[in-house]
């Protein structure tokens, strides 16, 4: 990818749409544990702020405000300024976050944390010589089904020649092998998206993991995003199922020990609240990604 431009694809707007729609993260609920995403999508119940996932939505702000100063300036020194201030502006959004630290010896510890990850992002690719298309872009297709994708994609990048690399920070620690496949499903929606908005698939598939200074890259083909539609569609259908049948069994693992509704959990002797009205309905899709979808347990990637 070159410093120069090429003709940026205009972002894949979220279209006006009524009808089913599916996002990532939730879609990685589902495959993580049912009753979770009954928990987020169906009750939405709400989730108290968590560390983790306030450093991940705080590093991502950074990364983003960056890529604003002129090429020259973006320097380890620039990030690590942008933290407090952009902490503050998130803190002023969501007021619950000010609860997350019991003194302030814990929060300036946190906020290390955070510089820490910015300064190994530094040493995974040099921010002076890239010019991104799009930040945090907003997403969305309509598949012949009916059901609507949608997402952010972090960081869309265009070489010269008009190559498109899609670029996910993840302040996780790179998953283990045998969950790589899951950690790319993400990158794989979002590519399916752009293919299916734009008629072009993206060169590259890039997660950059600053919790453990790794980069994972991955190269689809329009033969690999047939197959990742397919997936998502037969997903659709067991929401679907679930949501018609009540069915949301929990799976029990060690992402249990990150979720927010362990206590009324099943699997863990809690007890879970009514499921609401009318669950044959069609599911109408889920919410907007949040702040949450930022937390990144090692195990999931």
């Amino acid at each position: 990818m070159g410093t120069e431009p090429a003709e940026s694809p205009e972002p894949a707007g979220r279209q006006q749409h009524d009808g089913p729609s599916l996002s990532p993260s939730r879609a990685g609920d589902f495959l993580t544990c049912p009753l979770l995403y009954r928990f987020r999508v169906i009750d939405r119940l709400p989730e108290p702020p968590s560390p983790v996932a306030a450093r991940g939505t705080l590093v991502h702000a950074v990364l983003e405000r960056l890529f604003d100063r002129a090429a020259p300036d973006r320097t380890p020194q620039a990030a690590r300024e942008l933290v407090l201030p952009e902490w503050e502006r998130l803190q002023a959004a969501e007021p619950e976050l000010a609860s997350l630290f019991p003194d302030e010896q814990e929060r300036a510890a946190w906020l290390e944390q955070a510089g820490e990850m910015l300064d190994r992002y530094f040493t995974l690719e040099d921010p002076r010589r890239l010019e991104p298309a799009h930040r945090e872009m907003s997403v969305a297709a309509l598949l012949s089904s009916g059901l609507q994708l949608r997402g952010y994609i972090d960081r869309l990048d265009v070489a010269p020649g008009g190559d498109i690399r899609i670029v996910d920070y993840k302040t996780g620690t790179a998953p283990p092998a045998e969950f790589e496949a899951r950690a790319l499903f993400q990158m794989r929606f979002y590519a399916l998206v752009l293919w299916r908005a734009q008629g072009r698939v993206p060169r590259l598939l890039q997660l950059m993991y600053l919790g453990s200074g790794e980069i994972m890259r991955y190269q689809p083909d329009e033969a690999d995003l047939r197959a990742t539609e397919r997936k998502v569609e037969a997903l659709w259908q067991a929401i679907k199922r679930a949501r018609a049948s009540g069915d949301w069994r929990p799976r029990p693992g060690r992402i249990c020990d990150w979720c927010a509704h362990k206590p009324i959990c099943p699997a863990h002797g809690g007890t879970p609240p009514p499921l609401p009205a009318d669950p044959a309905a069609e599911p109408a899709g889920d919410r907007a990604e949040s702040a949450g979808d930022r937390a990144e347990p090692a195990v999931t990637g």
